[in-house]
């Protein structure tokens, strides 16, 4: 069944990522095929699984924030500031002017939070006691900061919250947005992804797992989503947010309308903590509910946005719920995982490839999946191999899935 319901759109982009850290850097380093995957530079890496990663470059924080203040935010939080601050100039609301501040909400999420925080602070406490932790070092640390920093930088006082659902609260994050404003809770939310995980304990924590690549000493070619020899995700870091809100109110204050989110699905697989479930069941789920709720056939799908995370299990397991759905016509739908160039952005992942959809939409243009070489019999989709292709996209479906078997879809179309 389709529903009636209140037309959301999307009014504002905004991204920071290991390829850019604005969404037309980005997107032109995509298109290009231009990986942000390189040699872990925070760290000593000797001893790690992994010692590469997509880490964010060259983003001068004091330029968007008081130093002052930017102290007493981690990483994630710097991240989600600038997309943020991106994407609501895009919209015409940095100064909300003329719109009801109680009609404005936040949901950008992160999968783990303040890790940066919490890895500074346990080190302090353990070598030099109690009375030196920080006293800001809990609400740096939890993950609904962002979601409350960027309310209180731009005065937004609707719905608030935060999502974590691993790898998929980015999607999530926009998903539950979409409703917010379908329900008419808000007029406007700023949703997305945001995290900052290049860190020892994280590497070290995913390595052990053996989630991640192995291949260090090729690290432009290391992700390569769905190609036979790939061996583990790349991790990364970055924000992706978007500015949504009704037809209505969009159209009322003459915004300019990017795309229309059509549709949105979600499902748990319970199944696993980690790995998903076989043939990609509770996917397959969420993509036939993000349909459902959009009113669509399957056929009128023009791209999709992988998950793709170049992991054995993951990359099989989407390609066979794409199958499930979509049938035969499966193979002749550009799907690609922009995570080849970006490493994995875990809670950002959501945000940021739901950026890519809009720019597909609004370009005509899909970006490649980069590493592609060798086929691997179980992966036999068209998966854009090694160069961006013009594709008129009418309608975008991105998928993302996280550990404890969260799934979640969204429809992303062109709007009329």
């Amino acid at each position: 069944m389709s529903f009636q319901q209140k037309r959301v759109v999307v009014t504002g982009l905004g991204a920071v990522s290991p390829v850019g850290n604005d969404v037309e850097s980005c997107w032109k380093s995509l298109l290009a095929g231009k990986s942000g995957i390189g040699p872990v530079s925070k760290f000593d890496t000797t001893g790690y699984r992994c010692t590469i990663a997509g880490e964010v470059k060259g983003l001068d924080i004091d330029a968007f924030i008081d130093p002052k203040e930017s102290k007493r935010l981690d990483l994630f939080c710097h991240y989600a500031v600038v997309a943020s601050d991106e994407a609501l100039a895009q919209a015409g609301l940095t100064k909300a002017q003329g719109v009801d501040p109680t009609r404005i909400g936040v949901i950008v999420s992160s999968g783990i939070g303040g890790l940066t925080t919490i890895e500074d602070q346990i080190r302090t406490l353990a070598e030099k006691g109690p009375r030196a932790v920080s006293p800001l070092s809990i609400p740096m640390m939890i993950s609904n900061m962002a979601s409350g920093y960027v309310a209180i930088r731009h005065n937004l006082k609707g719905p608030n919250f935060s999502i974590v659902t691993a790898c998929a609260s980015g999607l999530h994050s926009i998903g539950e947005a979409y409703w917010m404003i379908v329900r008419g809770d808000a007029d406007v939310m700023i949703c997305g992804g945001t995290e900052a995980v290049v860190e020892p304990f994280s590497l070290a924590g995913f390595g052990s797992l053996k989630a991640l690549t192995a291949n260090n000493d090729d690290p432009e070619h290391a992700s390569r989503p769905f190609d036979k020899l790939r061996d583990g995700f790349v991790p990364a870091e970055g924000s992706g947010v978007l500015v949504i809100e009704s037809e209505e109110h969009a159209k009322k204050r003459g915004a300019n309308i990017l795309a229309e989110i059509a549709g949105y699905g979600l499902s748990a697989d319970a199944f696993h903590i980690t790995h998903p479930a076989e043939n990609g069941e509770g996917v397959q789920r969420a993509i036939k509910m993000a349909f459902n709720h959009a009113g669509l056939p399957y056929d009128a799908l023009d791209y999709v946005n992988a998950h793709g995370t170049s992991t054995r299990l993951n990359d099989t397991t989407e390609t066979i719920a794409l199958k499930m759905v979509l049938g035969e016509k499966a193979k002749q739908i550009p799907v690609s995982s922009t995570k080849s160039m970006t490493g994995h952005m875990l809670g950002a992942a959501g945000g940021f490839e739901s950026v890519v959809c809009v720019k597909t939409i609004l370009d005509g243009v899909v970006p490649p999946t980069m590493n592609y070489v060798t086929p691997d019999p179980e992966c036999d989709l068209d998966y854009v191999p090694n160069e961006a292709r013009e594709v008129d996209v009418r309608l975008a479906l991105n998928n993302n899935l996280g550990f404890g078997g969260h799934n979640a879809s969204v429809l992303f179309a062109k709007y009329q």
